[in-house]
């Protein structure tokens, strides 16, 4: 085995605390611990001191939580390019399109060394979600798949994961390499497991339903819920615990007492205790995980290497190389078709343990196999790269901000004649609305830029004085 000096890039890192965040820190702790060499480049977050085995570098950053869930990077300050480039870096390995990829893109430009990316996460749903503009959606997207296709070689951590990415415009080859789990094999320590049956006032007669993620409506949450209000309805009892937090939890818990719940559901926040969350999954029954937007479940592996058994959507990214049945239950993505299986399943303990298992026995994956899997191939990588091939470094650490900020003129001066005819046609904002889509506060900023200049003259403007703040 070659000894490769690596360097991990993500968006997210702890106190981050989220797959992908966990997938950057176990590729960076196990290298390490195989005495490789490893820098981490991730944004800053304010007072936080990083105390790992590894480096980790932090560059700037801005708070883009209330939009993305955690601080967003800039990575175009020349100082970390010059820092990265005196590490003797060998892989640059990114797990995020955005502005990790742009750090990495140019940190391939200065050193002459293979770029990696690994895709973890639905972004077009996420973008989609943070963004309601449409034609701006599209056009971050678009600047996405430019990043990703530039890279080296770019990896899937699910076949369902690559169909995503095709279906958003990638056209470049790309392999599977599956994430493992931090959790040793096995159910976990039999007193933490009293503990938190105690804790949370568990009754072990009947089942205790679990759900553990990011709390949004888009991980299946409404399913989970309005499946278990008809298993009330139809007499039977059950528990249910939601570990996790999100922007969401709060509509979440009102929508379970809407729902008449408030006695079956506890939500109890993130547990940051990896032993103690261990302990929560061995001490559940089912793990109900009704997502089709995740395209791995590392969830569902941890469930798995607690011996505890999931409730998957039939066809999901989380259901790949799962067997019904025997390691886990399918569904469709509906909740009468929840609500049916866990009436039909009913508080039957036997099946549950054995579901649980053999889950553990087919699924378990360790992030050590994992991670040194992703090693022999960064070899490869690294011994097919050719450093001559000037094409692959002829790139702007600018140029994706100002594609984008192009793409944002042409938008704009597009939608500026339907705002001027729904005005006229209209006469208010409903008008406006039903015409483009966009909010309120959107429609008084835009209306209220047109009376000033155009929006192309507006957007370039904008643009000059961004790089010339990030060049500074």
């Amino acid at each position: 085995m070659k000894d490769l000096n690596v360097c991990i890039m993500n968006d997210s890192f702890p106190p981050t605390i989220d797959g992908v965040a966990n997938c950057a820190f176990n590729y960076a702790d196990i290298l390490t611990q195989n005495n490789h060499n490893v820098v981490v480049a991730t944004p800053k977050y304010p007072d936080v001191k990083d105390n790992y085995d590894f480096e980790v570098l932090r560059y700037a950053s801005v708070d883009a939580t209330k939009l993305i869930g955690y601080r967003a990077g800039i990575p175009y300050n020349p100082k970390v390019i010059s820092e990265l480039s005196q590490k003797n870096i060998d892989i640059i390995h990114t797990h995020c399109p955005a502005m990790s990829a742009v750090l990495g893109r140019t940190l391939r430009k200065n050193i002459r060394k293979p770029l990696i990316f690994t895709y973890h996460t639905k972004f077009d749903i996420e973008i989609r979600k943070a963004i309601d503009l449409h034609m701006i959606q599209e056009a971050i997207i678009k600047v996405m798949i430019d990043n990703i296709s530039a890279c080296d070689e770019v990896w899937v951590v699910s076949k369902g994961a690559g169909e995503n990415m095709r279906s958003m415009g990638y056209e470049g080859d790309y392999i599977v390499m599956p994430n493992g789990v931090d959790f040793d094999k096995g159910r976990a320590n039999e007193e933490l497991i009293d503990d938190v049956v105690k804790k949370y006032h568990l009754d072990k007669n009947i089942p205790t339903y679990l759900f553990v993620g990011r709390m949004y409506w888009y991980k299946g949450l409404k399913i989970i819920l309005d499946a278990l209000k008809k298993k009330k309805e139809a007499g039977q009892k059950f528990q249910f615990l939601g570990v996790g937090s999100g922007r969401e939890l709060e509509e979440i818990k009102q929508y379970s007492i809407d729902l008449g719940l408030q006695d079956e559901c506890q939500f109890i926040g993130p547990i940051y205790d990896r032993n103690y969350l261990k302990a929560i999954f061995s001490a559940s029954d089912l793990f109900l995980f009704p997502s089709t937007y995740d395209t791995n479940g590392i969830v569902v592996r941890e469930a798995a290497a607690s011996g505890l058994a999931s409730v998957l959507i039939e066809g999901s990214c989380a259901a790949e190389d799962t067997e019904p049945m025997r390691n886990c239950l399918w569904i469709k993505e509906n909740a009468d078709s929840m609500a049916k299986l866990l009436i039909e399943t009913g508080d039957n303990k036997e099946l549950f343990r054995s579901l649980g298992d053999n889950a553990m026995n087919d699924l378990y994956m360790s992030w050590e196999d994992s991670v040194l899997n992703a090693y022999k191939r960064y070899e490869y990588v690294s011994e097919k790269f050719d450093p001559s091939d000037v094409s692959r470094f002829s790139f702007d650490p600018n140029e994706g901000m100002m594609s984008l900020v192009s793409s944002l003129s042409d938008i704009m001066t597009m939608n500026q004649k339907a705002v001027n005819v729904s005005k006229d046609v209209f006469g208010d904002l409903k008008g406006i609305v039903d015409m483009t889509g966009w909010r309120r506060e959107e429609i008084d900023f835009y209306v209220s830029k047109m009376q000033e200049e155009s929006f192309e003259d507006y957007l370039e403007k904008i643009a000059v004085q961004t790089k010339d703040i990030l060049n500074k």
